[in-house]
């Protein structure tokens, strides 16, 4: 039952994340390129350095990289954000 809280809590965050980001550039039509940059180097850093924080919790995808995607998504809405869902997923 907690594994099962964990994955979807994981997956809400994400979504939240990525719904954030959509309505920033196609509903609002407001491009910010320093939102733009930090989603391209979150990726980039997650893809070069295999990061994965979905495989930390047994969550793995049969699609290739992934984890590591949805992890430079979260990695580009900066620290503060991360810390909090780690302590949240605690």
């Amino acid at each position: 039952m907690e594994n099962k809280t964990v994955e979807i809590t994981s997956f809400a965050i994400l979504i939240e994340a990525i719904i954030t980001y959509l309505n920033q550039f196609f509903v609002q039509e407001n491009f910010c390129w320093q939102m733009a940059l930090s989603i391209v180097l979150g990726i980039v850093i997650a893809v070069a350095y295999k990061l994965d924080l979905l495989a930390c919790f047994n969550l793995k995808s049969d699609i290739p990289y992934t984890g590591c995607i949805l992890t430079g998504i979260l990695l580009s809405r900066g620290s503060n954000y991360l810390f909090d869902l780690l302590e949240r997923l605690k």
